[in-house]
């Protein structure tokens, strides 16, 4: 998200204590008769069947939390020490009794915690999905093993599998966690299909109907904000109510305190950020994520954030010969304007939307930048100002097009050197 290797920052890779100490309490039932600590010996033989069984789904959320929270620089050392704990998970597991694993539903939880420990590093294994195969029959009311196969069979690319295993894990009953893995296939799915905004649609009432399952799951939220946000270039990139209702989303599920270790909750609010064009709050939102997982290209969104407002800054500073820019300006005065809207130069404009009033502009410039939306246009209006233009939804070849803007939104934006 290869057993252990040595690194510089993480010289030994220490097993998380709370999978250490699980396994070190149930080693001495498992494999050391007679030697049995005063605490266990002192258990019935139900209360230690139990306290294994505990101990082994403990040390699979352990394993888990690692997964969803560990990010080192190098993404390599994060699976090999996947690797490391689940051959502790199995050991753990292992210290089963045979005999204690003979009932369909022993047998059913058995196989479904062997598979969900294969199944935590990035790759499909084939032995994660027989396991768990193997559960969901025995034990077809495990919903966490209906997730885990459904997750492993996408692993190998064979999505419409994956979301038959989804959708009939949900007709059994609604669960919020398996909702959010189909709309989170859904927007796989779309990906290349000709019906791409019907699919992300769906994937988007997913994320809903397990935020009705329960309001204050974060994470439900989260997936909801990328449905939200798949749907706004799916689209055509040019509805910012999308990206709105994406940014609502986010802010909901940063409320859960259980999300503020997950850095692409950072990144992707950083992403809706930037294209509504909040270029602060969008700095601020990709520097945290780098900061939580050195891994992602946050840093490289930060950069090219800066490179674009200082190649804005310097255009604005005025590469337009005056005479030429006298004679664009002065054709714009014999355009003809819908009468419902009142002409403006930008000068005029408060910061928001400005309602019944529109700009003529003339196109000076198109800005090369590094990300394909927004356009961002050099503009003149009929007093001679510039000013930068965002255009969502429009090709690159419009340059000398005359732009009626009804109603412009106005926004003044301060760049820092500490920026740089």
């Amino acid at each position: 998200m290869k057993h252990l290797v040595s690194s510089p920052n993480y010289p030994e890779f220490p097993a998380s204590p709370s999978l250490l100490n699980s396994f070190a309490s149930s080693a001495a039932v498992c494999s050391v008769p007679g030697a049995v600590p005063r605490t266990v010996s002192a258990m019935t033989d139900q209360e230690r069947e139990e306290d294994v069984w505990a101990k082994a789904t403990k040390a699979v959320d352990d394993l888990y939390e690692l997964r969803d929270t560990y990010f080192p620089p190098n993404p390599d050392d994060k699976v090999s020490r996947l690797h490391r704990e689940s051959d502790l998970a199995l050991k753990l597991l292992d210290c089963i009794p045979p005999e204690k694993r003979k009932l369909p539903m022993e047998r059913g939880m058995y196989e479904y915690l062997r598979g969900k420990i294969l199944d935590v590093v990035p790759d499909y294994k084939k032995e994660a999905e027989d396991h768990l195969s193997k559960a969901v029959k025995l034990n077809p009311s495990l919903a966490d093993a209906w997730l885990c196969l459904g997750n492993s069979i996408w692993k190998k690319g064979d999505l419409p599998s994956a979301n038959n295993c989804f959708t009939l894990a949900l007709s059994k009953g609604p669960n919020k966690k398996i909702l959010c893995q189909l709309s989170m296939l859904e927007r796989k799915m779309a990906q290349g299909a000709e019906n791409q905004a019907e699919i992300v649609e769906e994937s988007i009432k997913h994320a809903k109907e397990a935020i009705t399952l329960d309001v204050k799951d974060g994470n439900s939220w989260y997936i909801l904000g990328n449905a939200s946000l798949t749907s706004f270039f799916v689209t055509g990139a040019w509805d910012h109510s999308k990206l709105l209702q994406s940014l609502k989303a986010y802010r909901n599920a940063e409320k859960d305190e259980r999300m503020k270790s997950n850095p692409d909750l950072y990144f992707n609010c950083a992403t809706v950020n930037k294209y509504l064009e909040n270029y602060e709050s969008s700095l601020n939102g990709f520097e945290a994520a780098a900061s939580k997982d050195p891994s992602l290209n946050a840093a490289e969104e930060v950069q090219k954030m800066v490179n674009l407002l200082d190649k804005l800054d310097n255009m604005l500073k005025g590469h337009v010969r005056a005479k030429r820019l006298a004679s664009l300006a002065a054709s714009l005065g014999a355009i003809d304007l819908n009468p419902s809207y009142n002409r403006a130069t930008v000068d005029m404009l408060s910061e928001g939307l400005n309602k019944a009033v529109a700009i003529l502009g003339k196109v000076l410039f198109f800005v090369k930048h590094e990300n394909a939306t927004p356009l961002y246009f050099l503009v003149c209006d009929s007093n001679q100002n510039c000013f930068v233009l965002s255009v969502y939804g429009l090709q690159n070849d419009a340059v000398r097009d005359l732009l009626p803007c009804p109603p412009p939104a106005g926004a003044y934006l301060l760049m820092s050197d500490d920026c740089k």
